[in-house]
């Protein structure tokens, strides 16, 4: 059972590392061979990529840590100061992909009427992509790569919570449980996300 899970957790964070890694030349390719697309040009496909690359980072990050603890202590509970980091990075997540938003508007505005729109499409769909990579570590489990996860979906007909939600309630995480100083840099992250979201809204 302990070499299953353990083999399960190398399998997800070497799958993400590689998506990280492999994700950068094959960017370059696509520009280098389609240069009607633009790609580089738009600062769109910039944050989405950053975004995307972060998120897989940060699932990286957290797989390597419960498989390192699996295998050292056996034990796969993620340590308490990681669980708060990843809640911190959840909301400035959250705020890169506000900004996006306006990104994306901006872009509009810069390039229009000779819009690149096959490279605004590549760009929205790798954003999308990240809010779904977003939405699969942090909220609700909406990759299901193994026969065991497909059957019990099948069984349940019901997604699962993930893995990081489920440790967040776990670890309590509140403004009464934070120390106060992490409890202002929240307060602060989350302010920032309001703005940003009211300057998009503003601006569609």
């Amino acid at each position: 059972m302990r070499k299953t899970l353990e083999k399960r957790l190398a399998y997800l964070y070497k799958g993400e590392l590689f998506s990280i890694i492999t994700f950068v030349p094959v960017s370059y390719l696509v520009n280098y061979a389609f240069p009607n697309l633009q790609l580089y040009s738009l600062y769109s496909f910039w944050i989405s990529f950053i975004l995307l690359e972060i998120l897989l980072l940060q699932g990286t990050f957290y797989w390597y840590v419960k498989c390192k603890r699996l295998r050292n202590e056996n034990n796969a509970i993620t340590p308490t100061k990681v669980v708060r980091l990843l809640h911190y990075l959840k909301m400035l997540n959250i705020v890169m992909m506000m900004t996006a938003i306006v990104v994306f508007f901006f872009d509009f505005i810069k390039w229009y009427p000779s819009l690149p729109l096959d490279g605004l499409t590549i760009a929205f769909f790798i954003y999308i992509f990240a809010i779904l990579e977003f939405i699969n570590y942090f909220y609700i489990q909406l990759s299901y790569d193994n026969i065991s996860d497909i059957k019990s979906l099948i069984r349940v007909r019901k997604l699962k919570y993930s893995c990081m939600n489920k440790e967040f309630s776990l670890n309590i995480l509140t403004k009464n449980k934070e120390p106060r100083s992490a409890w202002f840099l929240s307060s602060i992250v989350r302010s920032f996300g309001y703005f940003m979201l009211a300057v998009s809204l503003r601006s569609l």
